[in-house]
């Protein structure tokens, strides 16, 4: 299974890499593909656990979360409109069930599926609202602004995730939200963000950006990282799964892949924002 895992990335890896070195429109594009096919994964759980939805209705206001983030500008102002447009247009949707009751329970979960995927909309808002990064940093040659921004966090994610895995198989002896996902520890946690920490100084560096902030961003998308990761295991014990698709031999769904990038995503931008690295 390992290897199965390794060989997945390695075809996955270098494509996503060249998306972020080309840029827009690509980017977006990508992220609004993910959008499309996560959103599939989620409303089919959501079926599963017993919480019927629109699977059509809540995938197009995902998407139009996503799209509209990105085509207007990341405009805060229209990223409330399209919340507010999906949560009425989810209720119309469900107004059609004859039972008020389970109406109800499908705009619940019309709404739930569509603004938990259209979480991917936060790394559209890093790429599109990202201050200028200095001349002289190292990435500024090669993504510049908010691209930089972006493998910041993505990068961050996927040491969380690569350090609390490597350390909890070999050292971890004390179980973490066992009740959720059984083969977690705290030794992983702890592994999982020291090394985020560590990576994230070195990103930083990378973007211009002020190193020591490494101690307080790596730590918040460690801490929203496994948080995603949990959100999605108790969806998946709530629908019986245990993947959330058999898209990627060796990880599972796509769902299975971004859900801590969905949580660290607007981790990340907060951050930008707090330090002044959000135009």
């Amino acid at each position: 299974m390992l290897g199965i895992r390794i060989a997945s990335a390695a075809v996955l890896i270098p494509p996503v890499g060249l998306v972020l070195l080309a840029g827009q429109p690509w980017i977006g594009l990508l992220v609004l593909v993910i959008a499309a096919l996560a959103a599939r994964e989620v409303f089919a759980l959501l079926k599963e656990a017993g919480m019927p939805g629109e699977p059509l209705l809540g995938t197009a206001i995902a998407l139009v979360l996503v799209a509209g983030t990105w085509l207007r500008d990341a405009r805060p102002g229209d990223a409330w409109l399209l919340v507010a447009l999906g949560l009425v247009i989810a209720a119309l949707g469900a107004m059609w069930r004859p039972d008020p009751r389970t109406g109800f329970q499908v705009w619940l979960s019309t709404v739930f599926g569509s603004l938990y995927v259209g979480l991917l909309a936060f790394l559209l808002l890093i790429v599109g609202r990202a201050a200028p990064i200095p001349a002289g940093a190292p990435l500024a040659t090669w993504l510049g602004d908010g691209r930089a921004w972006l493998l910041v966090g993505v990068i961050g994610v996927w040491a969380y995730d690569s350090g609390a895995y490597l350390v909890g198989r070999t050292w971890g002896r004390h179980p973490f939200m066992a009740h959720i996902s059984p083969h977690k520890t705290w030794e992983g946690v702890a592994g999982g963000t020291a090394l985020a920490v560590g990576v994230t100084f070195m990103t930083l560096w990378a973007a211009g950006a002020w190193t020591p902030g490494a101690v307080v961003l790596g730590a918040m998308v460690a801490l929203a990282a496994q948080v995603g990761d949990l959100a999605e295991s108790v969806l998946k014990r709530a629908a019986g799964a245990k993947d959330s698709g058999r898209l990627i031999p060796g990880h599972g769904g796509m769902l299975d892949r971004i859900d801590s990038i969905l949580f660290a995503a607007p981790v990340v931008y907060l951050y930008m924002i707090v330090s002044g690295s959000a135009g």
